[in-house]
């Protein structure tokens, strides 16, 4: 299967960097100078881009208060209409290409999920260049093949998905001819209670379905990322607020900008602590060897005197004769007169 997916010129594959999402939500709070001030601040976090929602309330549902359409499952929105939350939570759709402009000019890749057709259409407008599909929406398969025909990278995210929905996503994908496909391991609670993410099923994404996997977080702090990556994630998406004390639908599961940034600093070290597979030395690891155990006199050797556990032992430093000929030389006997501290050799054999 084809395991890459090339966003602008930022290639994501098994051997590249991890590429790293801060996800806007609904943290700018209807304010677009937020919206500017959280872009800039995840610029200066060191992320590789800023992904959008694109959607209203109207596209998203209807304005109904039947029982249907009343969250009612213990989750931070309880008691609201789906209606009333999106109405409060979209991105106006007149900010999206300024955003997307300022976003780029800081250097960030910037894209957005649609969540139906006329999105799709409006952001093929703004020419983003990748597409990331809702947990909710993964079983919106004629959606999914709609965002696939657009020939771009497509993000699916996991949250609500049984292995059934992953396949039927993926293979909607797929269908149209579209191989350039992520899969995101994902929690729909929020926030997520760290027994629940399962991060083993990230390597499993990628053999099963022949996909780049990763990992779209909703866990308090930082740490579920990283041990993502210590796993094989080569995408990281987590929401991020200049505040959470500022409240806003998403800001409870929200990382504020320097805790964003430490999450970037963990990641960048992760893979270079990840490295390769090597059992090779480095030259410190060279050096370091002299502080290891080796065989050496420790008391004066007359010649002819044999030598034995109270004149030879296996002690530091490392410059003498490797431990494990220790049985080979115990009974032997001292060619030359050997002082204590001498490092062995066989060459003080008879």
């Amino acid at each position: 299967m084809y395991k890459e997916l090339k966003i602008n010129k930022k290639s994501i594959n098994n051997s590249s960097p991890v590429f790293i999402v801060a996800e806007l939500s609904a943290n700018h709070l209807h304010n677009f100078d937020n919206a500017v001030k959280l872009i800039k601040e995840a610029a200066k976090a060191g992320v590789d881009a800023i992904k959008l929602q694109t959607y209203t309330a109207d596209t998203m549902t209807i304005d109904c208060d039947k029982d249907y359409f009343k969250i009612k499952q213990g989750t931070l929105w309880d008691n609201r209409t789906f209606y009333d939350l999106y109405k409060e939570a979209y991105t106006p759709w007149e900010w999206q290409p300024k955003l997307k402009k300022i976003a780029e000019d800081e250097g960030l890749i910037c894209f957005s999920s649609p969540f139906d057709k006329t999105a799709v259409d409006f952001l093929e407008d703004m020419n983003v260049p990748a597409y990331k599909v809702a947990s909710f929406e993964i079983t919106d398969i004629p959606l999914i093949e709609y965002i696939a025909s657009k020939g771009k990278p497509v993000i699916l995210a996991t949250g609500i998905a049984t292995l059934t929905d992953i396949e039927d996503a993926v293979n909607a994908c797929r269908r149209v001819g579209n191989n350039q496909i992520a899969v995101l391991k994902c929690t729909s609670a929020y926030p997520s209670p760290f027994e629940d993410i399962n991060l083993k099923t990230i390597p499993n994404l990628a053999e099963t379905f022949g996909v780049i996997s990763g990992l779209s977080d909703h866990t308090l702090g930082i740490t579920v990322p990283i041990a993502a990556v210590a796993l094989g994630a080569k995408i990281i998406e987590k929401h991020f607020t200049l505040s959470r004390a500022d409240g806003g639908p998403d800001a409870a599961f929200s990382l504020e900008p320097e805790e964003l940034t430490a999450m970037v600093q963990a990641i960048r070290e992760t893979e270079k602590a990840l490295g390769m597979v090597s059992y090779n030395l480095t030259d410190k690891m060279k050096n370091s060897r002299e502080f290891s155990r080796s065989l050496f006199v420790v008391k004066d050797i007359e010649k002819g005197d044999a030598f034995t556990e109270e004149n030879i032992r296996s002690i530091r430093p490392g410059f003498g004769m490797h431990t494990k000929y220790y049985n080979d030389i115990v009974g032997k006997c001292a060619k030359y007169d050997i002082k204590m501290g001498t490092p062995m050799d066989w060459a003080f054999l008879e």
